[in-house]
Order: structure tokens, then C-alpha cells, then sequence
């Protein structure tokens, strides 16, 4: 970790940071729904959106210890895994490995639709 800053603390610190953004998660779904109607996932969206937009401008910063530790894993590992895959996508693209950064958008893309329909499917109870 981090020097002067325990395990526990970097521990505690994810925790607080992903209770914080659940409960941002939760609330903006819930706001969304009441503003917009269940037509489409805005709340989804803006959640996702706002986390690429977070994850991106405090990793800019180049965050390490506390910081890092409350608000890239915490919070918008939390609010948002979106915002991780997007940060790594654009990483991979940004040092040059355009087939990986391709490869993790379309595997994500289609084995994550594609658990997810399984699980539909496999649970769905009737």
C-alpha cells in the first residue's frame, strides 16, 4: 500500500468509497425511473457515463494511496464497472495495443450480453 496508510485503512477506504457509490447508483436509478419513465435505462446510462467521466479525470491526476484506494476502487467500482472497462480499454488503445483494446471491448461486450441472457435463462422463474 500506500506509505504511512495500512491495508486496513486502503480496505476501509474501498469500502466507504463503493457504499458511497452504490448509494449513488441506487439513487439515480431511482430518480431516473420517476423522471423519465421505464422506457430505457437512463439511470444506467448516467451512472455509467458520470463514472467513465470520474474514473478518467481522477486517474489523469495520477491518484495513488487514499485517494485512489476511496474513489477508483471504492466509489466507481461501485457506482459503476463500466467506467473500469472503459479506463482499461482506452489504456490498452493509448499505449498502442489496438487489437487488445478491440479484443476487451468486443469480448466485454458480447460475453457479458451474452452471461447475462444465460442467467436470464437459466433462473428465470415462471
Amino acid at each position: 500500500p500506500f506509505p504511512g496508510v495500512t491495508l486496513m485503512n486502503s480496505v476501509m477506504l474501498v469500502a466507504a468509497g463503493g457504499a458511497l457509490g452504490a448509494l449513488c447508483r441506487y439513487l439515480t436509478g431511482m430518480f431516473a425511473s420517476a423522471l423519465f419513465g421505464p422506457f430505457f435505462p437512463v439511470g444506467t446510462l448516467i451512472v455509467n457515463v458520470l463514472g467513465c467521466f470520474v474514473i478518467g479525470g481522477v486517474f489523469a491526476s495520477e491518484p495513488s494511496g487514499p485517494i485512489g484506494d476511496f474513489v477508483l476502487q471504492g466509489f466507481c467500482g461501485a457506482l459503476t464497472t463500466f467506467s473500469t472497462f472503459s479506463l482499461d480499454s482506452f489504456r490498452l488503445f493509448q499505449q498502442g495495443y489496438v487489437g487488445r483494446g478491440a479484443a476487451n471491448v468486443l469480448l466485454n461486450l458480447i460475453l457479458g450480453l451474452s452471461a447475462a441472457a444465460l442467467g436470464l435463462f437459466l433462473f428465470r422463474v415462471d
